[in-house]
């Protein structure tokens, strides 16, 4: 295969891929419209997001079995078609039902678009040169999320809500027709006897515990659905490791963390992503309560941080194949860390070109140690475990996200509770201004401790980083378990 026809391939694929993903967070704004058009409360529309996050979150760690067992071709062909066929459903729903149902099998396609995208690019690129084709993805997966927002919001305000599923349906149809022409049969097929009860295992087990912490943030952490959820999910993914490390064929091999460097560079991957939601969940939050700004604004001063962060991906991917991960994940995660210490003096007064331009700067440090992090990762491993190690590390990236965000809104909320103000500071003022003010103040606090938390996460990310292998370090110590 020459490199102009493996370019073709991965563009197209990475096209799926980025509407795939840009539709976890493209209902966002929308969801207000959908309410009053299907006469629904927020209980009910909130299930748009979570049925997407949590077929993605069941899909991924079966991907591994499909991967070995399907052909890429025909793989890729039928994720991009049944996210075609969800999306042209949801435009058209006469109710909420069938665009509940239109959500889950978009879903399922983009569940199984993104570990088969890094799956291929480790499949037909050599080691050395992964980097700047992992970049390409970076942009993919860290751009689609953040222009959600922004293109719901105008959307919705300009046209209505069923327009973010037609934009969105004649791209995906041509993104399958060209999948016909330019998507080959990659890496080696294994068809393998499956175990049911480790896929039953897997989806309970999953679904379960994305569910319960999905659902921290909406019931709190003492509702019984919610303990049972995350009780039961846990106890069902231990059972499902063990019985995978007892298979000779596993449903996703767990012999991958024998390598220290993979388990290293998960951590760490986690940790980032864990700083990432955070930013990208309470910042919004932030802009719009404290700040004062409307959900539109909030996305677009946010917005350029999220495009520097897609294309510093790319750049960063070049720096990879030439100075290895450590030293790039090292100077990204003190970045990190500095420009993440800013949120917690932030009050109702920041300039909003200040946050925009200290947001930016945060997202290129996120950039230099989240893709060249996830390349080193994935590079430790030889072909044959390469769908393994992709099933492991979005499902990782998944499971981070989501309890990442319900601890961060845990924090936040019993902060803003707990706040005991000092009335000293309130002379002077009006009964009716003195509350207005310690209300704002008391979420001020909850924001502050939150993003405490996100430094902390990513100081000890920085810590971590340490304990990569420098480049001449990694070459030698390549693929060293099989």
């Amino acid at each position: 295969m020459t490199l102009k026809t493996k370019l073709i391939m991965i563009v197209t694929m990475l096209l799926g891929g980025f509407f795939g993903l840009l539709n976890e967070t493209l209902l966002t704004t929308a969801l207000p419209s959908i309410m009053k058009d299907f006469n629904i409360d927020f209980t009910q529309v909130q299930w748009l997001t979570t049925a997407f996050l949590l077929t993605n979150g069941v899909i991924i760690p079966l991907s591994a079995m499909v991967i070995q067992r399907f052909s890429t071709r025909q793989l890729f062909l039928f994720a991009i078609f049944i996210f075609f066929i969800g999306t042209l459903i949801g435009g058209f729903s006469p109710n909420f039902t069938v665009l509940l149902l239109a959500r889950i099998v978009q879903a399922m396609g983009s569940g199984i678009m993104m570990p088969l995208m890094m799956t291929t690019i480790l499949d037909i690129f050599d080691p050395d040169e992964r980097g700047k084709y992992m970049g390409m993805f970076g942009l993919v997966i860290s751009l689609a999320p953040a222009i959600g927002p922004t293109l719901s919001g105008y959307l919705v305000e300009y046209i209505n809500w069923r327009a973010l599923f037609h934009v969105v349906a004649p791209i995906a149809a041509l993104t399958f027709l060209a999948s016909f022409i330019f998507v080959k049969n990659v890496g080696v097929n294994k068809k393998e006897p499956i175990d049911l009860i480790s896929v039953v295992l897997s989806v309970l087990g999953f679904g379960s515990l994305l569910y319960g912490t999905s659902s921290i943030t909406r019931d709190g952490w003492n509702d019984p659905i919610v303990l049972i959820t995350i009780i039961g999910g846990v106890i069902l993914i231990t059972l499902f490791v063990i019985r995978q490390t007892r298979l000779t064929s596993p449903l996703l091999d767990f012999s991958v963390f024998k390598n220290g460097q993979f388990s290293i560079g998960l951590i760490v991957m986690s940790l980032v992503m864990i700083s990432l939601i955070g930013s990208e969940t309470i910042l919004p939050m932030f802009v719009q309560t404290i700040m004062g700004e409307s959900a539109l604004n909030s996305g677009l001063i946010l917005l350029p941080g999220a495009i520097v962060m897609g294309f510093m991906s790319v750049i960063s991917g070049f720096l990879f194949d030439r100075y290895g991960a450590k030293i790039l994940a090292i100077i990204g995660m003190f970045v990190v860390v500095v420009t993440t210490s800013y949120f917690i003096f932030m009050g109702k007064d920041t300039s909003t070109t200040v946050l925009t331009t200290v947001y930016a700067i945060r997202m290129v440090g996120l950039a230099l140690g989240l893709m060249p992090l996830m390349t080193h990762t994935m590079n430790q491993l030889t072909p044959e475990m390469n769908a393994h190690g992709s099933s492991m590390v979005n499902t990782a990236q998944q499971i981070s996200a989501s309890i990442g965000t319900a601890i961060l809104i845990t924090i936040m909320s019993h902060a803003t509770r707990t706040f005991t103000p000092t009335m000293s500071d309130y002379e002077g003022m009006s009964k009716q201004a003195m509350t207005a003010q310690i209300k704002q103040d008391a979420l001020i606090n909850g924001y502050h401790a939150a993003f405490w938390f996100t430094v902390i996460i990513a100081i000890v990310g920085f810590a971590c980083v340490f304990m990569l292998y420098n480049k001449k370090k990694a070459d030698k110590t390549f693929k060293v378990y099989g």
